[in-house]
């Protein structure tokens, strides 16, 4: 090998951030085992950001518009209606826009079922006024997009911890520290520059949940995400998209916890990981590495420089195309129906009740976070599409030498490991909790039958995962290929 290339792109983008901090006093029990309702201040800002790609400036269906939004995710209703409202008042498809929440578990439950709680009444007001913001910056960055180059540079960070933990006294699965078990630790980090080099945005892709606050944490927080961007910004001057990884049982190592510092700590860490990893990118766009002979010395050296790409392949930095994949998935047999969840939690409520009266404090605690986990199953299986298979899609983009995988859903890390383990040759972008989280987790399948949480979460059968993984494969194949269109033109198809 006498050569290394950078995976990069050329494409237009475009980029804008605003400030989406809810008010004081807003419902904010996120965790069942929470004992507030109500916000009681702001540790820091929530931010939404957008970021356009386009082929083209004057093709607008060429273009994919994601926004960056710090929340935990929205339910499907809630979510529907947010994506409506900005695609209307932008004027665009709402099959291109991709909310990629942070996932923040310390944002804030924003329901509207909870609007007769302590602050729910700030929900429907927020979501509107949220929508409103989304739009402007999309606005935004759409009169920004100008040409662009994209490098992409690796990385890695011990922050994300595996969290299938057995308990050594019970022998139940929890979700916690599972220190005998190694995590993907990998962070891609990417630098986006207009042609005189002015840096437009960052890029941070990385698999962990943002769980570092928890019950005992009371305030309205970015967790990690908001540190980590505030390393990056302070740097390089620019905003910093997030992007969550495929971390379904990875979690920070030191969290659930209500100390704040704790996630500027576990933010800090990432943010120098990905600083780390952009200055170790060319410091030109359309350049690849390579070794350029031996030099006599003290001793015989081999030299190496960056050099112009060759014409073949500055135009494969050009492509920029989609494809639709889709899969039928089987329902896993064990989640019940709402009828048995409705009985479930009237048998809780009954039980909390005796337990209120009896003053035994402990077990109300345990009891409301065990009817709050039905109410949350409740959600979950009414907004699924009816039959014993859900209709799984996705659209899978690449641009240049990348390719993104953007997923509705919280995903076992083995589906980015596989992936890049199979096309080690490109750069493999892959986002959860994108448009929310309908199928919610999808373990792979020796996680199921050990009590873990995931599965119990899940509403899809054992061996989905692995399904997903073969289909999503199959479409980065064929985006893959050689291609003899013009390298800006945009195809669409469906692989199933």
């Amino acid at each position: 090998m006498t050569q290394l290339s950078t995976p990069q792109a050329e494409l237009f983008a475009g980029t804008a951030r605003i400030d989406i901090t809810p008010p004081v006093g807003i419902y904010h029990r996120m965790w069942g085992a929470a004992t507030h309702d109500q916000a009681t201040g702001i540790h820091r800002p929530l931010t939404a950001t957008a970021l356009v790609l386009s082929s083209d400036q004057q093709k607008p269906r060429h273009t994919q518009y994601l926004l960056a939004v710090d929340h935990c995710l929205l339910w499907p209703q809630e979510m529907r209606q947010l994506r409506q409202r900005i695609a209307a008042s932008c004027h665009l498809e709402e099959s291109q826009l991709r909310v990629c929440f942070s996932h923040t578990h310390g944002a804030g439950l924003m329901g509207l079922e909870r609007a007769a709680l302590p602050g729910g009444d700030l929900i429907e007001p927020y979501l509107l006024d949220l929508a409103s913001r989304c739009e402007q910056i999309l606005n935004r960055a759409i009169a920004e997009l100008r040409p662009a180059n994209m490098l992409v540079a690796e990385g890695h960070c011990g922050l994300a911890a595996n969290r299938d933990f057995r308990d050594p006294q019970t022998e139940e699965f929890v979700c916690g520290f599972n220190p005998r078990k190694a995590a993907d630790d990998k962070l891609l980090a990417a630098r986006i520059t207009d042609p005189a080099g002015v840096l437009l945005a960052t890029v941070v892709n990385y698999a962990c949940h943002p769980t570092t606050l928890a019950w005992d944490n009371t305030l309205i927080s970015p967790d990690y995400p908001g540190a980590m961007r505030e390393v990056v910004e302070a740097a390089t001057g620019a905003p910093c998209f997030f992007l969550l990884g495929a971390c379904g049982e990875l979690g920070p190592r030191d969290g659930f916890v209500g100390d704040t510092e704790v996630a500027d700590r576990n933010g800090r860490q990432l943010g120098y990981a990905a600083l780390a990893a952009l200055e170790s990118l060319p410091p030109a766009p359309l350049t690849h590495f390579c070794y350029s002979g031996p030099v006599t010395s003290g001793a015989t050296l081999g030299s190496w420089e960056h050099r112009p790409l060759p014409e073949t392949a500055r135009q494969q930095t050009a492509v920029f195309c989609q494809l639709t994949v889709s899969a039928s998935l089987r329902y896993g047999s064990e989640f019940p129906t709402d009828e048995q969840l409705l009985q479930q939690r009237d048998q809780l409520e009954q039980r909390r009740l005796q337990a209120e009266l009896a003053g035994n404090e402990t077990q109300v605690k345990e009891l409301r976070a065990l009817i709050e986990r039905v109410d949350r199953s409740r959600i979950r299986s009414g907004s699924l599409p009816q039959g014993t298979h859900y209709p799984w899609q996705t659209q899978i983009l690449r641009t240049g030498q990348i390719i993104w995988v953007l997923l509705d859903g919280e995903y076992y890390s083995v589906l980015q490991t596989e992936l890049r383990r199979r096309f080690p040759d490109w750069c493999i972008i892959v986002g959860t909790v994108v448009n929310g989280s309908t199928v919610w987790y999808l373990p792979d399948r020796q996680s199921y039958g050990l009590g873990l949480y995931q599965e119990q979460a899940s509403v899809l059968a054992a061996g989905s995962l692995e399904t997903v993984i073969e289909t999503v494969a199959k479409g980065i194949a064929t985006l893959c290929e050689p291609d003899s269109r013009t390298p800006a033109e945009n195809s669409a198809g469906a692989v199933e």
